[in-house]
């Protein structure tokens, strides 16, 4: 599988339009049984507000699969994705309704490499705050 997205369409300082993706307890539940992560801080609200949280908060690892799954999204292979770090910088706080929270992730592509590589910083938010900090991914395009 190759990127659809082309080098050659792609310009330093383009702007990647954000999308909003939903959490709700029952994606921290799923995530929990997939990464073995059960702490309880991740999906039982009075462990969580035990441990000085205002509610249950989304595994760090999940919102960082987000972003990842922005860029993968946008570049359309999964394998393009050559690097990808991040560091954690808030917390994704999900209540338990029907809504839960929303994380919403936007990129720019910073720099164009020789190698057909770019260089995609992304921005990632949840309410007011800003939930991944040096965020940023290099992406093998076609």
């Amino acid at each position: 599988m190759a990127a659809t997205v082309k080098y050659d369409e792609v310009e330093t300082g383009q702007q990647i339009p954000a999308v909003e993706y939903r959490v709700r307890r029952v994606d921290l539940v799923r995530y929990a049984g997939a990464s073995g992560d059960f702490n309880p801080i991740h999906w039982n609200e009075r462990h969580a507000k035990a441990v000085g949280l205002p509610d249950v908060i989304a595994h760090g690892m999940y919102t960082m699969a987000q972003g990842s799954r922005f860029v993968t999204d946008w570049a359309g292979d999964p394998g393009a994705v050559v690097e990808y770090g991040v560091r954690f910088s808030s917390m994704v706080v999900v209540p338990d309704d029907d809504n839960g929270a929303t994380i919403t992730i936007s990129g720019v592509v910073e720099d164009k490499r020789e190698d057909k590589r770019v260089v995609v910083t992304l921005t990632a938010r949840s309410g007011d705050s800003r939930v991944l900090s040096k965020a940023r991914a290099v992406v093998q395009l076609s």
